[in-house]
C-alpha cells in the first residue's frame, strides 16, 4: 500500500525554501512512499524530482487561473498562470491529466476557485481536495468531502506543504497504481487522513515569502 500526500510544495514555488533531497528525508523520516509536487505554475520541480525521488511521484502543478487555484496531475507540458479556468482544465486534459480543485471551500485564501465557476467545471473535474492540512476549518473539509460524494468524484488528500515537517500532515492510503487510469482506481480505494498544519508552521512560510521578494 501507498501512503501519498498528494499536494506538496518545493523550492521552485516562490513561497517554499524546501530543497527536493529535504522532501526525500522527511517523506522517508514519516512513511511517506508516493507524492505528488504540485509547485506554483510549474512543473520543474516535479520533474526533477521524479528523476531524484526513492518512490512515486505525480508530475503536477498548482495553476493561478483568473478565477482561483486548480491542479493538474500527471503533466507532460507547464501550463502558463493568468489563463480562464476553463482553459486551463482544457489544456490539462489535452495532455491526459488529471484535473484537481485544491482547497474548494476554504474562504479565508484569496486562491480557492469561485463557487460559480467550481461548478461550471463540474463536467470536467476528477479530484476534489477534500483534506488539507492548510485549510483550518474544520467545516471546509466537511463541505469538499460532501461536494465529492454528492457529485460522485474522486477525493484526496495533501499537506500542501510548504515546508519540510509539513509532509504527511495528509495523506492517502491507496494501492499501488502505474499510471493515470489506474491511479484514479487506487484513489477511488483509498482512506484519507488528515491534521491542520500549525499557525506557527504557516507564519515560517510567511516569512519566507517576505524575504525572498
Amino acid at each position: 500500500m501507498l501512503k501519498a500526500d498528494l499536494h506538496i510544495h518545493t523550492v521552485y514555488s516562490p513561497d517554499s525554501a524546501t530543497s527536493l533531497k529535504e522532501i526525500v528525508a522527511r517523506c522517508r523520516k514519516v512513511g511517506i512512499n508516493c507524492i505528488a509536487v504540485t509547485d506554483h505554475n510549474t512543473i520543474l520541480g516535479a520533474l526533477k524530482m521524479e528523476e531524484l525521488a526513492p518512490f512515486t511521484v505525480i508530475v503536477g502543478e498548482e495553476i493561478h487561473t483568473r478565477s482561483g487555484e486548480i491542479i493538474g496531475y500527471f503533466l507532460s507540458e507547464e501550463i502558463p498562470a493568468g489563463l480562464p479556468a476553463e482553459e486551463t482544465v482544457r489544456r490539462i486534459k489535452e495532455q491526459g491529466g488529471l484535473v484537481c480543485i485544491p482547497h474548494p471551500f476554504d474562504r479565508l485564501r484569496l486562491s480557492t476557485l469561485r463557487r460559480k465557476t467550481l461548478e461550471g467545471l463540474l463536467p470536467h473535474i476528477d479530484i476534489i481536495e477534500a483534506c488539507n492540512s492548510r485549510v483550518f476549518l474544520s467545516r471546509y473539509w466537511a463541505q469538499a468531502l460532501l461536494f465529492a460524494e454528492n457529485h460522485g468524484l474522486l477525493a484526496s488528500a495533501g499537506s500542501d506543504a510548504h515546508t519540510a515537517i509539513e509532509i504527511g500532515n495528509a495523506y492517502v492510503t491507496m494501492p499501488e497504481f502505474d499510471g493515470r487510469e489506474e491511479f484514479r482506481k487506487a484513489l477511488a480505494e483509498g482512506a484519507l487522513f488528515g491534521r491542520k498544519t500549525s499557525l506557527w508552521v504557516r507564519s515560517r512560510v510567511i516569512w519566507e515569502r517576505l524575504t525572498r521578494r
